[in-house]
Order: structure tokens, then sequence, then C-alpha cells
């Protein structure tokens, strides 16, 4: 599920694979707040009034003012809001209760706001402000990115000086390491969950987006399928794999910037 700002996911329903390698975003979104190509199964059908027990029980409008809609998924809306106070600017998810149909939806939920709420503060990591949630809402408040995903600069430029992709495969690493020391295998990396915090050629790259992410153990290992086809590696579809399938993805990632095209 997902951040934020140009993009943060509502959805999984299943990746669609294209036979087309020319410059052509391999699994598109509908708008960079839609999860759609990530997917996994789901379980029995079971809703719960609670989704997140430790989230503000406020109105969230209390405390910030929605303004235009930003995108929109299966789940929900993403708005831009504003703090009533600092006047600052952020994104709020807006994720529909009545939407989360399965165990499968609200444990997604559930675990991406566990897992943005306890890594460390980043700098190439977007950042979750506060949690709401209401009788027909959970309100995921986030940092803004306003500079687009790293796949349009790709198809805007054709692809990166090895220069330049070094810089951007650092920043990718770097966020890798960050979140495998700390115990979160993202499970879902590709340049579409990769936003610039702004438009200037120089911004901020920061990582959105751990709707698909799972907390893990050393030595565990994990079974479940989940991903986006073209940078999902081969350990996740023989249902053995463990944090080093991120390592994979970045590599696909690393690949594109080079050659413009998925390997």
């Amino acid at each position: 599920m997902g951040n934020c700002n140009a993009c943060v996911r509502f959805d999984s329903e299943e990746s669609k694979q294209t036979q087309n390698r020319k410059k052509k975003r391999p699994d598109r979104k509908r708008n960079l707040y839609d999860d759609s190509d990530g997917f996994r199964s789901h379980g029995p059908i079971r809703v719960l009034p609670d989704v997140i027990p430790m989230s503000h029980r406020t109105q969230i409008s209390d405390k910030y003012i929605l303004g235009r809609e930003l995108g929109r998924g299966e789940f929900g809306i993403t708005y831009l809001c504003t703090d009533r106070e600092t006047r600052e600017a952020l994104a709020c998810k807006s994720i529909s209760k009545r939407k989360l149909r399965t165990a499968v939806d609200v444990e997604d939920v559930r675990r991406e706001v566990t897992i943005m709420s306890t890594i460390p503060d980043h700098p190439n990591v977007v950042k979750l402000k506060a949690t709401y949630e209401d009788n027909e809402n959970v309100h995921l408040v986030m940092e803004l990115c306003e500079g687009g995903e790293l796949f349009d600069r790709i198809v805007a430029r054709g692809h990166y000086t090895e220069r330049a992709a070094a810089t951007v495969a650092r920043t990718i690493a770097e966020v890798v390491k960050m979140c495998h020391i700390n115990g979160v295998m993202h499970r879902d990396l590709k340049p579409e969950n990769f936003l610039f915090a702004n438009k200037k050629e120089n911004s901020p790259l920061k990582a959105i987006d751990f709707g698909l992410s799972v907390l893990f153990k050393p030595g565990e290992r994990f079974t479940e399928i989940v991903g986006s086809p073209y940078y999902m590696a081969p350990e996740v579809l023989k249902r053995n794999y463990g944090p080093e399938v991120d390592v994979w993805s970045a590599g696909v990632i690393l690949y594109i910037l080079l050659c413009g095209v998925p390997p």
C-alpha cells in the first residue's frame, strides 16, 4: 500500500506483464498513488472495525486541511493536505475501510503503518507523519514529494550516464542497507517506487510504498509471491527467499537506468 506524494499505493491487483521492451513503463500504474501493479493472493473475507489501533481518533480536519485530489486507487484517494498550524504541505492517503474486505487487506495496511512508523528517519525514505482513523477511513499523512517518479526521468532522458546512474544506484543501495539493518524487506523496489522530492535536477530521491514490505529475522525465509514481475527475483517465484531479493530488484533498476529498457 503504501506513500507518498506523487505516489502512495492503495491496491493490490495483479501486475500485468507486457511484451513490449521499448520505452514503455513495464508495469505502469494509473496514477502515481496507485499500487495496482504489485500483487498478492487474498485470504478469507473478514472486516475489522479498527484497522490501526494506535491511530488518532480525533477528526483529521482538526489538524489538516484536505485539498485537491492527487490520485486514487482501489482502496482510497490521496489528497494534498496542509497542516493548519505550520502550513506545511503534505500528502494524505485516505483508505476506505469498507474496501478492506479481507484479512490480507487489513494486515497490509497495518504492516505498512508499523514499518513506516518504526524505521528510523532517513533522507531517502518518505516519512509517515501521522495516522488518523474514523468510522469510514484510515488516513495516512505523509511527506509530500512533487518531483515525480524516477521512471519518468528515465523515460525523459532515454537512459542515464554511468556517472548519473551511479549516484541513483548509491541512493537505492543505501535505502536497501538501512531497511535490512532494521529488519525490513521492501519486496517491491522499482523506479515507480522512488520519488523525487521536487523538480530540481539535484532533488533528493525517496523510497515510498511499503505496502508489500515485511519484517524479517536473520535466516528467516519467505514463500509468499509478491512484488512486480519485471523486478521480481527468481527466488520469489521458487517460494524460498530472504532480503537478498531486494538486491536483485536494485540490480534491475540499475540496468534500466543504464539501458532505458528492462532486461
